[in-house]
C-alpha cells in the first residue's frame, strides 16, 4: 500500500483579473452543497458540461456586498481527489488547474456534513494540501446542536489552518459568513494563514486516523442519532414492509400527478386556445396567419399543456430526494437488482433517467467497473423518462376511460401509466440480465451507499428544481419543437398548386408520411403517425407537437380537440402499440450522441438503438394484434 506522505500548504497565486474570480464548491454528496450552491447564486445560475465531457455542473454568479461578483462553480459530490471515476478526475482536474477552458479557482468552499464530520474530514486533507484559500463550511449545523452535537470551529480552525463556519443552507443560517469570506478570498493573491502537515489521501487507514484526531482536538461530539430516524429505516429498509411502502409511495405520485394535473392543464388548454384566437384576429395576413397559428401555435400549444404533469412529478421526486427516502430506495433496490447482475450503483442514474436519460448516462461515470457502467448505460433509456410523460397522458387521455379501480387510491388512466412504467424497468432489468451474463459478464461490486439524516424538503429548494425543469421543457419548446415545426409548416405548404398550398396529403411531408406508411401500417399507424415517429428521433415529446401542427394544418376545428382528432386515425389496438413502441423505442438523438461519447465509439449506441428499435416494433406489433383480436 502506498505511504501516506505529508505536504505543506504553501502559497498559490490567485487568477489573474478579479473581475473573473473563481469560487469551487466541493464536498460529499449528501453534505448539503447544492444547497448552499443555490443559497449564494440563487437563480443566477446554469447548468453546463465540462469541454471535452459530459460530466454536468451548476455556474452561478455570486453577488457580494462590494458590488462585485464572483463565479461559482457546483462541482460534482465527491469522497476522494484520487481519481477512480470520472467526477473525482473531473473535481481534480479543477482545482488543479487543469481543465479547459476553466481558470484554477482563486478560492474553494469545501462543505462538509456536520453531523457526519468523522467521515467526512477524510476530504479535508488533500483539499487543504492545494494551498489555495479554503473555508470549511460545517453544513447542518442546527441538525447538529438539535441532536448534542457540537463543535469548536476556532480549535479545529487551528488544526487544519483554514478558516472553519458553520452553516444552514436550508435555512440561510451561517452564509453572511461565506460572503465574508469570499469578498476577502477573491480580491488579490494571499496566502493561506496557516501552515500545516496534511497527509495526502492514498493512505486510507492512516489518512481517516488523521480527521479522526483532528476532530477530536477540535472538539468535536457527534450528535446521537435520531430516533425517528431509526424508527423510520426500521420500516422503510424492512425487506417486506420497505418494498410494499415504496410500491404506496410510487402508486400515490402517479395517482396525484393525473387528479391534480387535470385541472392545471385544462387551464393551460384555454390559455392556450383563448391566446391563439385572438392572435389570429390580429393577423390578417393568410400565409403568415396560417404559419403562426396553424404551425407554431397548434405544435408548440400541444406540447406546453403536458407542463403541469412534469412538473407535479418533479416536485415529488424532489420531495422523496430532499426527504432522503430515495437513499432508502436505492437501498431496497440493490436487493432487486443483484438477481439481474447490476450493482446498487446503478439505481442513481437508473432513477435519473426518469427526468432525463442524458445525465443518468452521465452519472454512470461514477461506477467504477467498466462493464457495469456499460450495462447501465445501455439500459438507461428503458426508464421512462419525462419526454415520454407528454405522449403518454395525450394517448391514455384520449383512449383509456377515467374509471376507479382501487376508489381514490387508484384509477384506470393511472393503472394504464404504472404499467407502462413498469413495462420499462421490467425492459430494462431483462436486459441487463442478459447483457451481465453473455457480453458485459463481471464480479459483482459490493454496494455502499451513505444513508443522509431524513430532512424536511425546504420550499426554496423545491421551487428552483421546478423553475429549473420548466427552463429545460420551455428551451425545448422553444427550439427544437417550434423549429420542427416551422419546417412540417413549409413542407406542408409544398408543392403549390395553382399558386395555392396543397392539400397536406399532397405536399411534400405527406408524401414522406405516405412512403414510410406501409412500414408502419402493420402496427395500426398511419401516415400522420409516421410523420411524428421521424420528427419525434430529435425528442420523444416533438411527436405531440407534430400532430398539433398537422391537425392544425389540416383544418381541424379549434372546437375538436388533439385527443379527439387523434381518436379518428387510432384504433384502441393501434393506441396502445403506440404507447408500446414509444416505451421501448429510443426515439432521442440527443441520447445516442451521449452514449457515444461515453463508451467512446459508435459500436454501443449503433447495437442499443439497433436492439431497442426492433424490440419497439416487435412488441407494437403484438399490442395492436393481441388488442385488436380481444375488442373484435
Amino acid at each position: 500500500m502506498a505511504e501516506c506522505h505529508d505536504a505543506s500548504v504553501g502559497t498559490i497565486p490567485a487568477s489573474a483579473g478579479a473581475a473573473n474570480r473563481v469560487v469551487a464548491l466541493i464536498g460529499p454528496p449528501n453534505a448539503g452543497k447544492s444547497s448552499l450552491f443555490n443559497r449564494l447564486t440563487g437563480l443566477r445560475q446554469k447548468v453546463a458540461n465540462f469541454p471535452g465531457v459530459t460530466v454536468e455542473h451548476h455556474l452561478g454568479r455570486v453577488q457580494l456586498a462590494s458590488g462585485r461578483e464572483v463565479t461559482a462553480i457546483d462541482l460534482p459530490g465527491i469522497y476522494s481527489l484520487q481519481p477512480r471515476t470520472d467526477d473525482e478526475r473531473v473535481t481534480h482536474d479543477v482545482l488543479m488547474g487543469k481543465m479547459d477552458g476553466l481558470p484554477r479557482p482563486d478560492a474553494v468552499l469545501l462543505v462538509l456534513d456536520s453531523t457526519n464530520l468523522a467521515r467526512h474530514l477524510v476530504l479535508a486533507a488533500p483539499v487543504l494540501a492545494l494551498g489555495l484559500p479554503t473555508l470549511v463550511v460545517l453544513n447542518m449545523a442546527d441538525d447538529l446542536a438539535k441532536r448534542g452535537g457540537g463543535v469548536d470551529i476556532i480549535a479545529l480552525g487551528a488544526q487544519l489552518g483554514a478558516p472553519v463556519a458553520m452553516t444552514s443552507a436550508n435555512r440561510g443560517e451561517g452564509v453572511d459568513k461565506v460572503l465574508q469570506f469570499l469578498e476577502g478570498a477573491t480580491v488579490s493573491p494571499h496566502p493561506v494563514a496557516a501552515k500545516v502537515q496534511l497527509p495526502v489521501l492514498q493512505d486510507i487507514p492512516r489518512c481517516r486516523e488523521w480527521a479522526a484526531n483532528i476532530g477530536a482536538k477540535g472538539k468535536y461530539r457527534p450528535p446521537a442519532p435520531p430516533l425517528w430516524t431509526r424508527r423510520l429505516d426500521g420500516v422503510f429498509l424492512h425487506p417486506v414492509a420497505g418494498p410494499l411502502v415504496f410500491a404506496l409511495v410510487v402508486l400515490a405520485v402517479f395517482q396525484a400527478i393525473f387528479s391534480w394535473a387535470t385541472p392545471l392543464m385544462d387551464g393551460v388548454s384555454k390559455i392556450i386556445e383563448a391566446s391563439g384566437m385572438w392572435l389570429g384576429t390580429q393577423i390578417t395576413n393568410p400565409m403568415l396567419k396560417s404559419l403562426l397559428i396553424d404551425g407554431i401555435w397548434s405544435g408548440v400549444g400541444s406540447v406546453l399543456v403536458f407542463l403541469p404533469q412534469i412538473l407535479l412529478l418533479f416536485f415529488f421526486i424532489g420531495i422523496l430526494e430532499d426527504s432522503g427516502y430515495l437513499a432508502r430506495a436505492a437501498l431496497i433496490a440493490d436487493r432487486t437488482m443483484a438477481r439481474f447482475g447490476l450493482q446498487g450503483k446503478s439505481f442513481i442514474p437508473l432513477l435519473s433517467a426518469y427526468a432525463c436519460a442524458v445525465p443518468a448516462i452521465m452519472a454512470t461515470r461514477t461506477i467504477e467497473n467498466k462493464r457495469d457502467r456499460i450495462a447501465t448505460i445501455l439500459i438507461a433509456p428503458f426508464m421512462t423518462c419525462s419526454a415520454r410523460l407528454p405522449v403518454y397522458a395525450l394517448v391514455i387521455n384520449a383512449f383509456i376511460p377515467d374509471r376507479p379501480l382501487l376508489g381514490p387510491l387508484l384509477s384506470s388512466r393511472t393503472a394504464m401509466m404504472l404499467g407502462l412504467y413498469l413495462l420499462g424497468f421490467v425492459a430494462a432489468i431483462l436486459t441487463a440480465r442478459v447483457l451481465k451474463s453473455t457480453v458485459l459478464k463481471s464480479a459483482r461490486s459490493p454496494f455502499v451507499l451513505e444513508m443522509p439524516p431524513y430532512r424536511w424538503p425546504t420550499v426554496q429548494s423545491i421551487v428552483l428544481r421546478l423553475l429549473d425543469r420548466s427552463k429545460v421543457f420551455l428551451r425545448r419548446a422553444g427550439t427544437v419543437i417550434l423549429g420542427i415545426a416551422v419546417v412540417l409548416w413549409i413542407l406542408s405548404s409544398l408543392p403549390l398548386q395553382n399558386g395555392q398550398a396543397p392539400q397536406i396529403a399532397q405536399s411534400f411531408i405527406g408524401q414522406i408520411g405516405h412512403f414510410v406508411e406501409p412500414l408502419i401500417r402493420p402496427l395500426g399507424f398511419n401516415w400522420k403517425i409516421g410523420i411524428g415517429l421521424i420528427t419525434s428521433l430529435a425528442a420523444r415529446e416533438v411527436i405531440v407537437g407534430t400532430l398539433g401542427t398537422i391537425y392544425g394544418i389540416e383544418g381541424t376545428p379549434e372546437t375538436v380537440g388533439l385527443q379527439q382528432a387523434l381518436q379518428s386515425d387510432l384504433t384502441l389496438g393501434g393506441a396502445v402499440a403506440l404507447l408500446v413502441f414509444f416505451a421501448f423505442a429510443m426515439q432521442c438523438m440527443s441520447t445516442s450522441a451521449v452514449v457515444r461519447r461515453e463508451t467512446g465509439s459508435w459500436k454501443w449506441p449503433a447495437i442499443q438503438w439497433a436492439y431497442m428499435t426492433s424490440m419497439a416494433y416487435g412488441c407494437a406489433f403484438l399490442a395492436n394484434r393481441l388488442v385488436s383480436l380481444w375488442w373484435s
